[in-house]
C-alpha cells in the first residue's frame, strides 16, 4: 500500500491474514469471532492507521445503534421467526431494533420509511413474503442503507433469502428417491413469493427426473386449506407422495388423508416445509425442510453493517435450506 493512500478494510483483512467481513465482524462487535482472530484484527487496525467511514462509524456505534426492521402483518410460522432471526442478530451486534408491522398491500412503505428515518434508524431491513410489499421497495434510494428479505435480487436493492427453490427440489426428490412416480403439491398462495419459489423448485426437480407434472393445488398456508386439498387428493388412488408448501398446511392434508381411509406413509408419503416446533410430534412425525431464521438474521445485519463499511461484498446472500428426514416419507410400494 502507498503511503499516499487511505487505508481500506481490505487492506487490513490482508494484514490480519482474514476475510473482509471477518474484519466488519469485529469492528462492529458481532460475536462469535476467536479472541486470537480479533486480536490479529485490531492489531492491524492500529498498524494501517485504518479509520472506518462516517457512516461506518455511525452504525458502529454513533447516533443510535438502532436498526429498523419492517415486517408484514401475519402470524404465519415463516415471516415471523425472520423477524425473531433479525432482532437476535442485532442484539447481538450491540444493536436495537425499532419493529414496524405493516399491512400486505405494501401501501404504508413510504410512510413507514419516513417515520424510521425520524427516529433515527441507521438502517433498515425489510421482510418482504408478498409480491405488493416487494414492489413497493424497487426504490432503493430511502437515505438509509436497506437490505430485503425476500426481495428481488434484480432490482438493485441488497437481499437475503432462505434457498426456496433449493429446499423444494430437496423435499420433492426426496420422494422421487423413494420410487414415486411423481409427486403432488399443494401450494401458498399465488402473491407470497415463498410459494412461488417452492413451486418452481417443485417443478423443476419433476422435470430434471422426467416426471409427469400433477397441476398444484393452492392452500391458504393454514391447516384447514392443507385439509382441502388433502380431500382432493386422497380420493384419487394414483397419488402417492405429496409436498405441501408448509408444515400447517402438511398437517392438514395428513388429517385429510387419514379422514377418507389412506394411511401415511404406507399409502401416500407426505413432505412439509418449515420444521416448525410441532412437525416431530405429528402422528406420524413430519419429514419436512428446514430454514435456518437464525444465520437469515446473522446475514441480514451483517449485508447491512457492511454496507455502511461500504465493503465490496456480494450482495445478495441465499442461505441454504435443509431436509430432516423423519417417519412420513417412506418408499413407494
Amino acid at each position: 500500500m502507498s503511503a499516499s493512500r487511505r487505508a481500506v478494510m481490505s487492506d487490513v483483512a490482508a494484514r490480519a491474514g482474514v476475510s473482509v467481513m471477518t474484519v466488519s465482524r469485529v469492528l462492529n462487535g458481532f460475536a462469535g469471532v476467536a479472541p486470537k482472530t480479533r486480536r490479529r484484527v485490531e492489531q492491524a487496525v492500529a498498524q494501517l492507521g485504518y479509520e472506518a467511514n462516517t457512516a461506518a462509524r455511525v452504525l458502529a456505534g454513533g447516533r443510535s445503534r438502532t436498526i429498523g426492521v419492517v415486517g408484514v402483518e401475519t402470524e404465519h410460522y415463516g415471516p415471523s421467526h425472520m423477524l425473531f432471526g433479525i432482532e437476535s442478530a442485532a442484539r447481538e451486534a450491540g444493536q436495537l431494533v425499532s419493529f414496524v408491522t405493516i399491512e400486505p398491500t405494501g401501501r404504508e412503505m413510504a410512510d413507514t420509511f419516513a417515520r424510521l428515518r425520524a427516529s433515527h434508524v441507521d438502517g433498515v431491513i425489510v421482510v418482504a413474503p408478498v409480491q405488493p410489499v416487494v414492489d413497493a421497495v424497487v426504490d432503493p434510494d430511502v437515505g438509509v442503507p436497506m437490505v430485503v428479505v425476500g426481495g428481488d435480487p434484480g432490482a438493485g436493492t441488497p437481499t437475503v433469502t432462505i434457498d426456496q427453490e433449493g429446499g423444494a427440489r430437496l423435499a420433492t426428490r426426496h420422494l422421487l428417491d423413494l420410487g414415486h412416480s411423481t409427486v403432488h403439491h399443494v401450494r401458498g398462495p399465488h402473491h407470497w413469493i415463498d410459494a412461488a419459489a417452492r413451486a418452481r423448485g417443485w417443478a423443476a426437480a419433476l422435470r430434471a427426473a422426467g416426471a409427469t407434472r400433477p397441476r398444484p393445488l393452492v392452500g391458504d398456508w393454514g391447516a384447514a386449506g392443507g385439509y382441502a386439498a388433502g380431500v382432493r387428493l386422497g380420493r384419487d388412488p394414483r397419488v402417492t407422495a405429496v409436498f405441501a408448501a408448509n408444515d400447517q398446511m402438511a398437517l392438514g392434508v395428513v388429517r385429510a388423508l387419514h379422514d377418507v381411509g389412506r394411511r401415511v406413509p404406507a399409502d401416500v408419503s407426505v413432505v412439509g416445509f418449515d420444521d416448525t416446533p410441532e412437525s416431530g410430534y405429528f402422528v406420524p412425525s413430519l419429514t419436512t425442510i428446514r430454514q435456518d431464521f437464525a444465520e437469515m438474521g446473522r446475514s441480514c445485519v451483517e449485508l447491512l453493517l457492511a454496507m455502511a463499511d461500504e465493503l465490496d461484498l456480494e450482495p445478495h446472500v441465499v442461505v441454504p435450506a435443509e431436509l430432516v428426514v423423519r417417519e412420513s416419507a417412506a418408499p413407494a410400494r
